[in-house]
């Protein structure tokens, strides 16, 4: 052999997995822990929707729709979803243009009160309420109002502080995208302002408009937690699950409810799929950012708009805390810390179960999205598809429909993960595929922002695919990712409906604890629980800030 054919000869590579093999293999992984936690579950629903007293069939789809509670049901809870979606969206476009096309004072003060309701589980705004507008409410008993907040009204102003945020959010960035190009025309050629607003600003944001409106009607037609707390003789299709369910024992009945309430989320989400697609960019290489002009009228207006909504959002946390200090609300007002005691059943058990889950779905939710977003985005598998489709699949299933699939499915004995049942790991991986959607679209939206040239590079250089992932990938994801993990462990400790079937004396969790109390009658130990999770929330909040200041200084330090 010639000198130059030693030379040409490549050198031997160590063995290993190849990466089309690797990828393959993770990829029916992560497909075959979504068919278990999420397809079983929801198929075991509609499953049972069709098992009766005497066999299969369509006995209990004849026994609910035949009856005219259910009807009237289906009624309620879309009165209630459709006038909250209105006032949600109306007050949220006013706060969110203010926040952003006026120059009103502390804008970051006013972003944070409005957030308060995702720091608590959802029961907590009719709490508030309770407490502030209740037979023994503070307006009532104090200053001689006669407010009847039971029922209707009760529950539609509860959803609308529960959903304020979702819709806030989701305007605020459709308000943030704008060409100051079309503004500057308009002002030429004579526009008056409310003619410009009706013009262009309000056609700019319709997309944004429908996502919220989507957003927010699918909250609040399946939320339980203000339902089943401020509702009074009034119900709606939610309690009617929890009702069947849990106070009755019908199981094929309240599936059929879960079928009926998972089908306007469904439909609502694919016509948000939809109008998204048709959404066209605004903002190209040749615009220009809009500048905010003074106008000092314009920005009082919207000051004194802001800070009277955000007074009421800060009302209903404060007087939870006020009426967990005091010692008979609202017949004893003397200060006190009794009921941060829990000397109830469990005590404050609870609230460790909680945070434990919350940190193990913190933990599992981050590896379970993140490998389901780089399967999805980084291998080229036949897996690939499904995989993307079942990832997003859960913004579509309320959290009570899935709970009750979780015991339909787990709750077998002819399932071999019938051991799962009653225990912590069900309870967390529950958690992780409810939110899984959300982490799931933050990791792909991180990981597209990720060039390519990374991943051609490192082959180039020899290195393997799984060698690429946690020498380039990884590292540059990995604040995504703690915020991600920051999400899980916050929609852990808040999350009331999608767990309230699975909890036993001995899995109790704080949410759970505060309805139950709630229930009781027992409302100044519930406000005290009620506390301790947003003060919780709050401080996982405050320190993943101040780890992601840390580790963004030393970065700083680092390139300097």
């Amino acid at each position: 052999m010639t000198e130059q054919a030693v030379a040409s000869t490549p050198p031997a590579r160590r063995f290993r997995i190849g990466d089309s093999s690797f990828a393959l293999v993770v990829s029916i992984a992560v497909l075959v822990m979504m068919i278990l936690f999420l397809v079983i579950p929801v198929g075991s629903i509609l499953l049972r929707s069709f098992v009766g007293a005497t066999g299969w069939g369509l006995e209990n789809y004849t026994e609910t729709l035949q009856s005219g509670r259910v009807w009237e049901l289906v009624g309620n809870s879309l009165a209630v979803a459709v006038l909250t979606t209105i006032l949600s969206l109306a007050l949220a476009y006013i706060y969110a243009y203010a926040i952003q096309r006026t120059h009103v004072l502390f804008k970051g003060f006013l972003r944070l009160v409005v957030m308060t309701p995702l720091f608590a589980p959802s029961l907590v705004q009719a709490q508030g309420l309770i407490f502030l507008f209740g037979r023994n409410g503070a307006f009532n008993r104090f200053l001689g109002f006669d407010f009847d907040i039971y029922g209707f009204w009760g529950i539609v102003l509860a959803d609308v502080l529960y959903t304020f945020p979702y819709a806030f959010l989701i305007l605020s960035a459709a308000l943030a995208a704008s060409d100051a190009r079309l503004y500057e025309g308009a002002v030429v050629m004579g526009a008056k302002p409310f003619r410009i607003f009706r013009t262009i600003t309000l056609p700019s944001t319709r997309y944004g408009i429908a996502a919220a409106g989507f957003v927010v009607f699918s909250l609040t037609i399946t939320d339980f937690g203000n339902a089943i707390v401020i509702g009074g003789d009034f119900n709606v299709l939610a309690t009617e699950i929890y009702n069947k369910v849990i106070g009755q024992g019908k199981f094929g009945l309240g599936a059929v409810i879960g079928v009926l309430l998972l089908a306007p989320a469904v439909i609502s989400k694919l016509l948000e799929r939809r109008i998204a697609k048709r959404q066209h960019a605004l903002i190209t290489d040749q615009s220009k950012p809009l500048t905010v002009r003074d106008n000092r009228r314009r920005d009082l207006i919207f000051g004194l708009y802001t800070y009277a909504v955000a007074c009421v959002f800060l009302a209903v946390p404060l007087i939870v805390l006020l009426a967990s200090l005091v010692k008979l609300w609202p017949y004893n007002l003397a200060f006190s810390l009794k009921h941060y005691s829990f000397d109830v059943q469990n005590g404050a058990q609870p609230l460790w179960n909680s945070i434990g889950v919350a940190f193990a779905t913190a933990i599992f939710g981050v590896i379970l999205v993140t490998v389901a977003a780089i399967v999805s985005q980084k291998f080229r598998t036949p897996l690939r598809g499904p995989i993307s489709f079942l990832a997003i699949l859960p913004t579509s299933i309320p959290g009570m429909v899935l709970g009750l699939g979780y015991v339909l499915a787990f709750n077998s004995t002819a399932n071999p993960l019938n051991v799962l049942y009653g225990t912590f790991p069900l309870i967390v991986l529950l958690y992780v595929y409810y939110n899984h959607a959300q982490g799931f679209l933050i990791a792909t939206t991180s990981l597209k922002q990720i060039s390519a040239t990374f991943d051609e590079a490192s082959t180039m250089l020899g290195g393997s695919q799984l060698r690429t992932l946690f020498r380039v990938t990884l590292p540059i994801l990995w604040p995504t990712l703690f915020g991600v993990g920051v999400f899980f462990f916050m929609r852990a400790m808040v999350s009331l409906s999608a767990v309230i079937f699975l909890i036993t004396p001995q899995t109790q969790v704080a949410a759970v604890s505060v309805l139950q109390l709630s229930d009781r009658g027992a409302n100044n130990q519930a406000a005290a629980f009620s506390v301790c999770i947003m003060l919780i929330v709050l401080a996982a909040l405050l320190l993943a800030r101040c780890v992601l200041w840390l580790a963004g200084a030393r970065h700083v330090s680092l390139i300097r």
